[in-house]
């Protein structure tokens, strides 16, 4: 990778390279050139960059329906296909990666997007339970007992990351909707050994809302099809899912979906 700034591209690089690289720090993407032994494949990468941002929305490409997901994917594939084989004078061994990057990067989409189709099976369906997690603050909660108003559920632990960079957000969204018939719960997947840590973080953290401890059972979010977090779930009153993948507290869509529901 070479960083400039808030900006990053690829490097292939390889013994006996002598590369020069010109670019304007204004316009970095579209100005990049390279020049010298290397140039063909790192040009190639450059154009490629460029293409994949104009031509893969991830989360208008999730929206589409399957026949028309299908279509998109294929364009998607001939596309970075056809760029790649336009390229003149890179070596066979790049070309051969690139191509398997390619066919990696089309099956991961796929994947991503069969899997949220599976998810929509619960949408409008009563909620998978989970029964009895610790509660930080003291006893147990189960979803059943929450019965009565909207739940929007956070997915998290300690060492994620992106769930921690979510909490901020989270702790906004709270003190929006603190007096309306809605309860925030956050349930830590942790392992056992990370407890302590859980606690700490709470604790430190002065995280709000319910905040629970799912004892490294897996009933829930197996049922939910989680294979990442942070993952939300929005739950309303009587039990049953409005969103089993519902928008994260730093999206504005959050607070539209929430004003929708009049809470």
């Amino acid at each position: 990778m070479l960083f400039y700034g808030g900006q990053q591209t690829r490097l292939y690089l390889k013994n006996g390279y002598d590369l020069k690289l010109t670019f304007d720090a204004g316009q970095f993407y579209e100005t990049i050139r390279y020049a010298g032994r290397g140039e063909s494949e790192n040009n190639y990468l450059n154009k490629l960059v460029r293409l994949q941002g104009k031509i893969i929305d991830f989360e208008s490409l999730m929206a589409l329906s399957p026949a028309d997901f299908d279509s998109s994917i294929k364009s998607i594939n001939t596309q970075l296909s056809s760029l790649l084989s336009d390229s003149k004078g890179i070596e066979e061994v790049f070309a051969e990666s690139q191509k398997k990057d390619i066919e990696k990067s089309i099956n991961g989409l796929i994947l991503i997007y069969n899997s949220k189709q599976q998810l929509l099976v619960l949408n409008g369906k009563e909620s998978p339970k989970f029964k009895g997690y610790e509660n930080f603050s003291g006893g147990s909660v189960s979803l059943d007992d929450l019965k009565g108003r909207y739940v929007y559920i956070d997915l998290w632990a300690t060492w994620c990351a992106p769930c921690r960079a979510e909490i901020p957000f989270l702790k906004e969204v709270e003190s929006l909707y603190h007096d309306k018939n809605i309860v925030f719960v956050s349930i830590s997947t942790d392992r056992q050994k990370d407890y302590e840590k859980w606690r700490k973080m709470v604790t430190e953290g002065k995280l709000s809302g319910i905040q629970l401890w799912a004892r490294e059972d897996k009933t829930f979010t197996d049922a939910y099809m989680v294979a990442g977090i942070p993952r939300f779930i929005l739950i309303d009153p009587k039990g049953y899912v409005i969103s089993p993948d519902a928008p994260r507290p730093s999206e504005k869509k959050l607070i539209d979906l929430l004003d929708s529901l009049h809470i």
